[in-house]
């Protein structure tokens, strides 16, 4: 098949895929993105206590008119660490999903163009970083650097890095088969039409990325308490679990699952939906 061929197909799949109704799924799991991510911008302004004022006294007190969600196993205010949180929990999969999308992109792009021995290199320095767990290099990246958000953040961008260049190396693949040059494919096919894939692609690797940076605060080789991040309460509090007082720790667990599920079904649907226009 030409590329005008299949440029013809791909435009009579995307009018059928345009004039498909919007699955309520879809809809439901960007409202819940979207008011996450209002949460962030704005938790720290609408909480209603300081996050991080301790009150002994109140250790693990359950809800109470005032207090919605109780407190925490330092007497903190349950409710405004989660709002503030939500910031400090959505900034560092932002950070990894924005760096690797952009060194994915560009290592696809770069071996669609120059080829050859480019290719061949990029392809190779691929597979080396596919043999790291992104969940290991990013604890040893803590370890080594220091507890924090910075190490976590770099070390996870370049472990997922080859996911991104891998699904776009597989679009320049079916290009060139249909007869399209090197430039062909970045100029006229590649940048534009990998659109849907990397906006897809990023809405799953952010989900992955929280995942990943829940676990290593929860570890204590990420964000460090007493700042507000949903892993650093998981870990705070989960003794009220054993105490009889869960609300703390299955808050902040809970918050972190919704809003994974939710990137990672929309962008699963996002990735069918381009597909099925190509």
């Amino acid at each position: 098949m030409s590329v005008a061929a299949g440029l013809a197909t791909g435009a009579r799949r995307g009018d059928r895929a345009r004039r498909r109704p919007t699955s309520p799924l879809i809809v439901a799991c960007t409202a819940l993105i979207g008011i996450a991510t209002v949460v962030a911008f704005i938790g720290p302004v609408i909480a209603p206590y300081d996050p991080n004022t301790p009150q002994l006294s109140l250790y693990f007190v359950g809800p109470t008119p005032e207090h919605l969600l109780g407190f925490d196993a330092s007497g903190r205010d349950v409710l405004s660490r989660l709002l503030v949180g939500a910031r400090t929990s959505m900034i560092g999969p932002l950070a990894v999903t924005l760096i690797c999308m952009a060194l994915g992109s560009l290592l696809a792009v770069t071996a669609a163009w120059r080829g050859g021995m480019y290719d061949a290199v990029i392809s190779s320095g691929l597979d080396i970083v596919f043999a790291f767990p992104g969940i290991l290099l990013a604890v040893l990246a803590s370890a080594v650097f220091g507890a924090g958000l910075l190490a976590p953040v770099l070390a996870l961008s370049v472990a997922y890095t080859p996911y991104v260049a891998r699904v776009l190396q597989q679009y320049v693949s079916a290009l060139e088969v249909q007869g399209a040059s090197s430039i062909a494919i970045c100029l006229r096919h590649l940048i534009p039409n990998m659109l849907h894939l990397i906006v897809a692609q990023a809405t799953t690797l952010f989900g992955y990325a929280m995942v990943d940076l829940a676990a290593i605060s929860y570890l204590g080789l990420g964000i460090q308490p007493p700042t507000a991040d949903w892993g650093v309460m998981v870990s705070e509090n989960q003794q009220g679990i054993i105490q009889g007082y869960p609300i703390a720790s299955l808050a902040a667990g809970l918050c972190i699952v919704v809003v994974v599920v939710a990137f990672n079904i929309l962008g699963e649907r996002l990735y069918e939906r381009g597909e099925s226009r190509r």
